[in-house]
């Protein structure tokens, strides 16, 4: 079993800079990709940012060129900096890890960092 944990939001005005952070722990050995998501209200959840084991991002197109994700393994942490935020940007941001503990894969998520971008 993994579980993840999710820091860094907070409120900040247009044009400013985050960096959230995802210490995963359990079987983190299992874990083939990590990544993050967000869902502002009445929207859906949509894909961030994800890494794979072999270090191949994806991006959505909406923060290319001002997000990045990066891991530490050593810490068992994720990180997405954000910058040039921008109000759209206002969504729970949520920890994603994908397993196969169990032979396939499986998600596991965190509970979510409110990021909030003022204008």
């Amino acid at each position: 079993q993994v579980q993840l944990v999710e820091s860094g939001g907070g409120l900040v005005q247009a044009g400013g800079s985050l960096r959230l952070s995802c210490v995963a722990s359990g079987s983190t050995f299992t874990i083939n990709a990590m990544g993050w998501y967000r869902q502002a209200p009445g929207k859906q959840r949509e894909l961030v940012a994800t890494i794979t084991a072999e270090d191949i991002t994806n991006y959505a197109n909406s923060v290319k060129g001002r997000f990045t994700i990066s891991g530490d393994n050593a810490k068992n942490t994720v990180y997405l900096q954000m910058n040039s935020l921008k109000p759209e940007d206002t969504a729970v941001y949520y920890c994603n890890a994908v397993s196969d503990e169990l032979g396939y894969d499986i998600d596991y998520w965190g509970r979510g960092t409110q990021v909030t971008v003022s204008s």
